[in-house]
């Protein structure tokens, strides 16, 4: 090589002048960018117009599948007495009845007083914006004794304590577990809190009044500006030692007490030191938490037992580690495990949205609405999918008509898909039906449609489909362009199968489908975009990933 003068930069071989323009490939070599096209490239795409054999009929989006993991069997928001069973409890509530009229007019007067007090404290108070005056605060005795009185009427005439509540400048903020709505009265009277808690809460009659006087920070955990909102309140509260220690419940939903679910991370955000509480309610009989159970039946159970215990703990304080810059995911962590232990219960990745799914899978009429529960938490931090989206996701499902045991069979599932028995059809069903069993259970549905969802490539590939199916350019496909589109896939469609096709993706009802409604469409039914993946390979054949540009060097 030394003789010949070659190296290892010298070309092996040299280029004729020429005169005419170079034709110079400019390629995107972005570290992690792929465009739809060079995948299909890579893929194997080269121009013929035939589905790529594969039991995946994704794979042209980048899919390798997907796993479901197992369901937990335990059902954090069942309450296990929801029934009267039993000679004892029955001979305990014709006892207990002429009891039971006494504590409720009690209780009446108890509210109607602690009422009128918060009215008169508040009376006049329109500077909202700074803590509440400490004549004020004063006069909010008469409610929290009150509050107090309104437990006694429930049945808790002692309430056992374990350790002591931290100093407010030890520990701004408190955070519990939360099982029943008697934590907040406890709190009320005991610590006279900031609490945080839903906007729906401030119309409630008596308790809206009484919450305002908390100086409670409002929030729609449905949305993302609201929980920021509401997060800077947090750090402004707990950073000001004029206002009382902020209580939250990180869980964000009452449970049975036996489990810890996932944790929001309102409380640790802010990053300051936190007191753990843990709220015991030790029973034989009667389940007192406020699980999947009315809160009529709950009180009229409390209003007739002898007497409910109740164990309150004060943890030691958890602070967030100084020699690292601790994020909040990791602090929640390490104090939901903290709970966790000293209650002795397992954690799972439950949250809100697994209560939605059984509350709406109840009302469905389902045999085992439990089996609806996805552990929500895991679900939006796998697939960033919101909890309203996997409440549509449900109703698409319940539309199937699953059985008794919650599975949905092929058929019902090409009738809501507007699918035809076909072979794409047949792939799609066995994409998601990843044990082949011939049935779909929601959890499987759910996770298989985010999945697809989640592929980068996903919403490139709805743009595309769009544009390939509006052939004339109006930017509005037609009932005919789509059967066009789709027949490749779906042979031997007639006029009225491709008409319920066009009715599901024309959601607007106006005749005709824009680009809004084509992606909400394959949004709310992504498995539907394997319809145009023959139109989506064929345009990537006629317009290849690679950018060209003629240059005259």
């Amino acid at each position: 090589m030394a003789g010949t003068g070659a190296d290892l930069i010298t070309p092996l071989i040299s280029s004729p002048p020429s005169d005419q323009p170079e034709l110079i490939l400019s390629v995107d070599d972005r570290p992690g960018f792929e465009s739809f096209s060079d995948h299909c490239s890579s893929n194997g795409t080269n121009g013929d117009h035939t589905q790529p054999e594969s039991d995946n009929p994704f794979e042209f989006l980048g899919s390798g599948g997907f796993s479901v993991p197992g369901t937990p069997t335990v059902d954090p928001f069942r309450n296990h007495t929801p029934k009267i069973d039993g000679v004892y409890e029955w001979f305990k509530i014709l006892v207990c009845v002429p009891i039971a009229a006494i504590r409720l007019v009690l209780f009446g007067l108890c509210l109607l007083i602690g009422y009128l007090a918060t009215k008169f404290a508040l009376q006049g108070w329109k500077d909202k914006q700074n803590p509440m005056p400490k004549w004020r605060c004063r006069v909010m005795w008469v409610t929290r004794i009150c509050s107090r009185c309104i437990l006694f009427c429930f049945g808790y005439h002692w309430i056992r304590r374990r350790g002591r509540p931290a100093s407010r400048e030890t520990a701004p903020i408190v955070v519990s577990n939360h099982v029943s709505y008697i934590e907040p009265i406890f709190f009320f009277y005991e610590l006279f809190p900031t609490i945080v808690a839903s906007e729906s809460h401030d119309s409630l009659p008596f308790v809206g009044t009484i919450i305002r006087a908390m100086q409670v920070i409002y929030v729609n955990r449905f949305s993302q500006s609201s929980r920021k909102q509401a997060v800077n309140e947090i750090k402004k509260k707990a950073s000001c030692e004029r206002y009382p220690r902020v209580l939250l419940f990180p869980e964000g939903t009452t449970t049975n007490g036996r489990v810890i679910i996932s944790f929001q991370l309102g409380a640790f955000i802010p990053g300051y030191p936190i007191q753990p509480v843990v709220v015991r309610y030790p029973h034989i009989h009667f389940d007192q938490s406020w699980g999947h159970i009315s809160l009529g039946r709950l009180m009229f159970r409390m209003f007739t037992q002898f007497h409910n215990f109740m164990e309150v703990e004060y943890l030691p304080v958890i602070s967030p580690l100084e020699n690292k810059k601790e994020n909040a995911v990791h602090f929640a962590k390490r104090t939901s495990h903290a709970i966790a232990t000293a209650l002795n219960v397992v954690q799972t990745s439950h949250s809100y949205g697994d209560l939605m799914l059984l509350t709406r899978a109840s009302q469905s009429k389902q045999e085992k609405p439990s089996s609806y529960m996805v552990e929500m938490a895991r679900v939006e931090s796998s697939f960033h999918l919101s909890t309203l989206e996997a409440v549509d996701f449900l109703d698409t499902f319940l539309s199937m008509n699953p059985d008794p045991s919650g599975c949905v069979k092929i058929h019902d599932f090409f009738r809501v898909l507007r699918l035809k028995p076909c072979y794409l059809s047949e792939k799609i069903f066995g994409f998601i039906d990843v044990d082949k069993s011939g049935r779909v259970t929601f959890k499987q549905f759910l996770f298989g449609s985010a999945h697809v969802m989640k592929q980068p490539l996903f919403r490139q590939a709805c743009e595309l489909a769009f544009a390939e199916c509006d052939s004339d350019g109006d930017l509005y496909i037609s009932e005919q362009e789509l059967g066009d589109s789709i027949r490749p896939v779906i042979p031997d469609l007639n006029e009225d199968e491709i008409q319920e096709v066009f009715n599901l993706f024309d959601t607007d009802k106006d005749g005709r489908v824009s680009k809004d409604d084509f992606s909400n469409c394959l949004r709310r039914y992504p498995l539907l975009i394997a319809l145009f993946s023959p139109s989506l390979l064929h345009k990537v054949s006629q317009r290849p990933g690679i950018r060209m540009q003629e240059e005259t060097v």
